[in-house]
């Protein structure tokens, strides 16, 4: 059996899932707390990240570009990455603007401080990071938005990983009650296609002990 090692919010995690579950693959789940630095994690990953996926055959993968490049090559019958060269291009364009620029000015600030500066005893969160978090958070719910109005789905007119790496990062904040949905309809809209889908039912039944989501979370008409 596939195995997949992840954090509940983490959104490079979250993005591996949804690919799994897209190209219609079975897999495990296997909660990895990486700050506690296990010597068996870290003989599958020296960096101590989740994603980290075991293919039946013993194979190792770690990271998240590595493993959704290695399942859309290896998994043709459902391509998210794109059909040709061109496509390909602004899919990969996307994403590095989620996972790095979005990561950067919005994930790190919210979800870093709040949940895993907390999980790896790293003390009290920083509240001006989170003011830079939320302040930032608009600006890419706009881009979403001016995506979308001008195309079926971000990338262009199929579903692809830009969908999922932005919805991977949405979710892990609206976890927390972090996106101001109202006043951004377009990225609304958007949004509740992508909850609608049945790869993103296990995302919307995720539960963290002790913070659970607010009540519109795993409602697909929020």
């Amino acid at each position: 059996m596939r195995v997949l090692y992840h954090l509940t919010l983490s959104p490079a995690a979250r993005k591996v899932r949804v690919v799994l579950a897209e190209k219609n693959l079975e897999f495990t789940l296997k909660l990895e707390k990486t700050w506690e630095r296990r010597p068996e994690f870290l003989a599958l990953n020296p960096a101590a990240e989740v994603p980290v996926m075991i293919e039946p055959d013993g194979t190792v993968l770690a990271g998240t570009d590595a493993i959704v490049e290695y399942l859309d090559e290896v998994y043709r019958e459902k391509l998210l990455i794109g059909i040709n060269p061109i496509d390909r291009a602004e899919v990969r364009r996307l994403c590095a603007w989620f996972d790095v620029k979005m990561n950067l000015e919005v994930t790190e600030n919210l979800l870093g401080q709040k949940m895993m500066r907390r999980y790896g005893g790293q003390g009290q969160p920083n509240s001006q990071a989170i003011r830079a978090g939320h302040a930032n958070l608009p600006n890419h719910l706009d881009y979403v938005g001016y995506l979308v109005e001008r195309r079926r789905w971000l990338a262009g007119d199929h579903f692809s990983v830009a969908d999922i790496t932005a919805a991977a990062h949405l979710s892990a904040l609206d976890y927390l009650g972090d996106v101001p949905w109202e006043g951004h309809d377009p990225a609304k809209e958007w949004y509740a296609r992508i909850k609608s889908r049945p790869s993103f039912r296990a995302i919307l039944a995720d539960h963290v002990p002790g913070a659970p989501p607010p009540a519109h979370y795993a409602d697909l008409d929020f």
